[in-house]
C-alpha cells in the first residue's frame, strides 16, 4: 500500500513513519491554511504571520492524527494485537495491525479508541479556546487553537461513519460479528457498506467539481472515495485469502507463495482520513 516510508521517531515503542505521499499533502495543507483559512478567521494580519500560523496548525493537524492512531495502537496492544507501526500518508494515517482482532469485543474497543481520543483532544481544544478568548490572547493563537479543536471534532465524526475500513465501519463489523458469530459475513457486509460510501464520495466530488466549480475540493473527494472503496474491497479479499491459507498445509504451494511475498496477509489498516 505504501512506498518506502521512513521512520521519524517512536512513541510508546511504536515506530512513527512518513510515507512520501505525505510530503506534498503537508505542503498543500500549510499553503491552504496560510492563503485562505486563517485570513478568513483572523483578517488584517501580515503574510508571514499567516504562514507561521499555517505551519503550526499543519503540525498540530498531523500530531492529532498520530494521537488518534496511538489510541488505536495502545488499546490493540492491551488486547494482544501486535502493531507494526503508524504511518502518515496521503489521506491521513494508519495503525498497521499484524493480525485480526481476537474477538468482536476487542475490535469494538480498538475501533472506538481513535474517535474517542480525537473527541477528547477537540474538547480540550475548545476549553483552551474559551480560556484564550477570556484572557485576551492574540488573534493568531486563538485562530490556530480553534482550527485544531474543530478539526479534531470533524476527524472523529468522519471516522464514525459506519463504512469499512473507517472506524465506524469497524464498529459495525464488530457488532455484526458479535451478533452473527461469523467474522466472514460481518466483513462482507461492512465492506459492502464501505464500498458504497466510497462511491458516494466520488459522486459528491464530481458534483462539487462540476456544480460548485470547486475543482480541487471535488478532486480530493473523488480520490478519497476511490481510496475508501478500494480499501473496503481489499479488506474483504484479504480476509478471504487469509482464511483460505489457514486451511492450507504449511508446505503447500499457496502457503509458499504467501511466505515469498514478503508482506503480511493479515495486516489490517485503521484508516483516518484526516481531512
Amino acid at each position: 500500500m505504501f512506498g518506502r516510508s521512513f521512520e521519524i521517531f517512536r512513541v510508546f515503542g511504536f515506530p512513527i513513519r512518513v510515507d512520501p505521499s505525505w510530503v506534498p499533502v503537508a505542503a498543500l495543507v500549510t499553503w491552504s491554511l496560510a492563503s485562505s483559512v486563517f485570513p478568513a478567521l483572523a483578517p488584517g494580519l501580515s503574510p508571514p504571520v499567516y504562514w507561521g500560523m499555517g505551519a503550526i496548525a499543519a503540525l498540530g493537524l498531523f500530531a492529532s492524527v498520530i494521537v488518534h492512531e496511538l489510541a488505536h495502537s495502545l488499546v490493540a496492544r492491551r488486547h494482544g494485537i501486535s502493531i507494526r507501526g503508524i504511518t502518515l500518508f496521503f489521506f491521513g494515517g494508519v495503525a498497521e495491525m499484524a493480525c485480526e482482532p481476537p474477538s468482536a469485543r476487542s475490535e469494538l474497543l480498538v475501533a472506538a479508541a481513535g474517535p474517542a481520543a480525537s473527541l477528547a483532544v477537540g474538547g480540550a481544544g475548545w476549553g483552551m479556546l474559551m480560556a484564550a478568548t477570556a484572557s485576551g490572547a492574540p488573534a493568531p493563537a486563538s485562530a490556530v487553537i480553534g482550527y485544531l479543536a474543530l478539526t479534531n471534532g470533524v476527524l472523529a465524526l468522519f471516522n464514525l461513519v459506519p463504512a469499512f475500513p473507517l472506524d465506524g465501519g469497524r464498529v459495525l463489523r464488530s457488532l455484526l460479528w458479535g451478533w452473527t458469530g461469523d467474522l466472514r459475513r460481518a466483513t462482507r457486509i461492512s465492506s459492502g457498506v464501505g464500498a458504497a460510501f466510497g462511491f458516494l464520495l466520488v459522486g459528491l466530488g464530481l458534483l462539487r467539481a462540476l456544480w460548485a466549480a470547486d475543482l480541487m475540493g471535488g478532486l480530493w473527494w473523488v480520490l478519497l472515495g476511490l481510496f475508501v472503496r478500494n480499501a473496503a474491497a481489499g479488506a474483504w479479499q484479504q480476509l478471504l485469502l487469509r482464511q483460505a491459507l489457514e486451511d492450507e498445509p504449511v508446505d503447500s504451494p499457496a502457503a509458499s507463495r504467501s511466505s515469498a511475498s514478503g508482506g503480511s496477509l493479515a495486516v489490517k489498516l485503521q484508516q483516518k482520513p484526516a481531512g
